[in-house]
């Protein structure tokens, strides 16, 4: 079992987090911001990983360190939980629907950091979550668990159905990525001989 647990403590933030990568999709989420913990249990069921993630931000200031720290934590629980990455596929991409919206997400746990977001939302709210803060978001998952990530909205109308559909495809990317194929269990995934 990939399996692992961090304590991320600022003075903005005091984030526990726990994951495993082999679960069920069992969650235990609370960040203060009830539209990403929707958001976090839909990518903790569609992943199949198990997940407790609680945050406790300065949301009196802004949403922005809380939203921003939970993906650095993610990113975190991700590369630790993942160790050496040998055997793993380290790309995936899915194509979600979500009734009228269409989304891509596609990622690369090949060791280099980037993301690149085109939400498509035109709204400053979604539910309760800035949502401006989805590119923070995936900037500090991006960093922390050393990948690509690539989001892009195609079409849709609502702005829920966009951000819906962005965080099931980017879990089914994460949940193919993070596969283990058993013929390359003893070998990285990169000509380069290190990710």
């Amino acid at each position: 079992m990939r399996t692992a647990s961090i304590e991320r403590i600022t003075k903005e933030t005091q984030i526990h987090g726990s994951l495993a990568i082999e679960g069920s999709g069992t969650y235990e989420v609370s960040t203060g911001i009830r539209f990403f913990d929707h958001m976090l249990e839909l990518f903790t069921k569609h992943g199949g990983f198990d997940l407790t993630l609680k945050a406790a931000g300065d949301l009196d200031v802004d949403q922005h360190h809380t939203v921003e720290d939970v993906g650095i934590a993610l990113g975190q629980l991700f590369t630790k939980a993942l160790g050496d990455r040998k055997g793993i596929n380290r790309a995936g991409y899915f194509v979600q629907t979500m009734d009228e919206t269409l989304a891509v997400v596609a990622v690369d746990l090949g060791g280099r950091p980037y993301h690149v977001v085109d939400a498509k939302v035109r709204t400053r709210l979604v539910g309760d979550l800035q949502s401006e803060l989805l590119e923070d978001f995936f900037h500090g998952f991006s960093v922390h668990a050393l990948a690509n990530v690539h989001v892009k909205t195609l079409y849709g109308r609502s702005n829920h159905h966009k951000v819906e559909a962005i965080f099931k495809g980017f879990a089914r990317a994460m949940r193919y990525a993070c596969s283990t194929d058993e013929r390359l269990k003893d070998q990285l995934p990169s000509t380069k001989g290190l990710l």
